[in-house]
């Protein structure tokens, strides 16, 4: 039977022994939260949330509304462009209501410690957001 080693824990069974990543193994993790009051915001806007800074490696998100986001189609990414954002959040309606719930792509979880500043945005595809309402999103990232 084979040993198999994750990513991260390789370089603690080989020789010259390495230590693992320390942006994405055993580091502390930061909570950025963005608070957004709904208003109406249209589909031709993007919203900035946080500013992750250089050297940290995303974790998870957690997105929680006090309403229903309808039809609203969300992406959240680093990009403020729709085309190419929803690299955290891919593109989709978010109807749960006061019930927190988690996003993350297998490939930005996968992903290295950021090289710059990185800025996190949030852009509506489709429909414009509710009217009144409070959208609250985390971002949990990770630094050594």
């Amino acid at each position: 039977m084979a040993n198999l080693y994750s990513t991260e824990l390789a370089g603690e069974y080989t020789q010259p022994k390495t230590k693992p990543s320390a942006p994405a193994y055993g580091a502390r993790s930061r909570r950025y939260r963005a608070t957004v009051t709904l208003a109406s915001q249209a589909t031709t806007d993007n919203i900035a949330l946080v500013r992750i800074p250089a050297g940290s490696a995303y974790e998870s998100g957690c997105i929680t509304s006090s309403v229903s986001l309808g039809t609203s189609v969300i992406a959240i990414g680093t990009n403020a462009v729709h085309a190419s954002n929803g690299q955290l959040r891919p593109a989709a309606v978010h109807t749960a209501v006061d019930s927190p719930q988690a996003f993350g792509t297998a490939a930005a979880l996968a992903g290295s410690a950021l090289a710059g500043d990185t800025v996190i945005y949030l852009t509506i595809a489709t429909a414009a957001l509710p009217a009144s309402g409070t959208l609250v999103i985390d971002i949990y990232a990770s630094n050594g």
